[in-house]
């Protein structure tokens, strides 16, 4: 099965046919795979912010996930990693421009998608 995207119709051919061939398609919907990464960068949204206070302003994360999904966004090029000559070493976290773009479009656009249709959705999940 081949889901076709609005994106995908307004192309050519040998466009969409590109698009399948190098998995951008894939690689942008992995965004969305872990669900603790979207919280992360939801987090983020306000600024900068050190692991333990990131930790606290999500709430309900383990470390170790919270590390796992710093990696992932930090190797995704949507969150850098800030370090800063003082005493004692202090570390934040920060949205990439990147991540800035990810953050105020797709993720904002889903954000207004379920706000619409989320009743539509859990009436569908419990049918």
């Amino acid at each position: 099965m081949r889901i076709v995207t609005a994106t995908m119709v307004a192309m050519g051919a040998d466009e969409r046919d590109e698009l399948v061939a190098d998995c951008r398609l894939r690689m942008a919907t992995d965004l969305f795979a872990h669900t603790w990464d979207v919280v992360v960068l939801a987090a983020l949204g306000d600024g900068p912010l050190r692991r333990r206070a990131l930790r606290r302003r999500i709430g309900g994360i383990s470390d170790k996930v919270l590390t796992e999904a710093l990696n992932r966004l930090l190797a995704n090029g949507l969150v850098e990693r800030r370090r800063h000559a003082e005493a004692p070493p202090r570390v934040d976290y920060a949205l990439t421009p990147l991540g800035h773009t990810f953050a105020d479009g797709p993720m904002r656009a889903l954000g207004t998608w379920v706000t619409d249709h989320g009743d539509a959705l859990f009436e569908a999940q419990e049918a």
